[in-house]
């Protein structure tokens, strides 16, 4: 498998959106993402590709010097391969590289994958928000990385995944 990371556009729009509506129980409309690449200036949005197909994305928010991870999905067929990880992984440096040194994000509390994930990259449980999903009443765990820094995130060692360097 050959994995490329770039630059959402806006030609990516549709299934980036059939991507979150697959992925979430409350999947953003698109002209959520239309504005993120439009006139968001904070927004650093991100997919992958396999193939030429769009299995992954992420959409975060460079805040002062905090990045904070809005949303992040991996088509279920790709999942468990390290596709979100590739993707974090590139947001945090290429946001590191804008000046951020502390990432931030809400994860639902049923969500344990995605919390591992988290929690490999030295996301730290700092809290919740109670009942802040409306689909289900289900809390939201804040999850926070307070000193984003190269040497103490994962390392991406595998080789046969190219990651575009923009």
């Amino acid at each position: 498998m050959s994995l490329y990371i770039r630059k959402m556009t806006l030609e990516d729009i549709p299934a980036v959106v059939a991507l979150d509506q697959i992925s979430f129980s409350l999947p953003w409309p698109e002209r959520s993402f239309r504005y993120e690449l439009t006139d968001n200036s904070a927004s650093r949005s991100w997919v992958a590709e396999v193939d030429g197909r769009v299995v992954g994305m992420v959409v975060g928010w460079l805040l002062v010097d905090e990045m904070h991870i809005a949303t992040i999905a991996t088509h279920p067929d790709y999942r468990r391969q390290g596709i979100g990880s590739k993707l974090l992984l590139h947001t945090l440096l290429k946001s590191m590289d804008e000046g951020a040194q502390s990432s931030f994000l809400e994860v639902r509390e049923s969500n344990v994958a995605a919390q591992e994930m988290y929690l490999k990259f030295g996301y730290e449980k700092m809290g919740r928000r109670k009942r802040y999903y409306r689909d289900n009443d289900e809390d939201a765990i804040l999850m926070y990385l307070k000193s984003l820094s190269r040497d103490r995130l994962p390392r991406d060692d595998s080789p046969a995944m190219d990651t575009e360097q923009v």
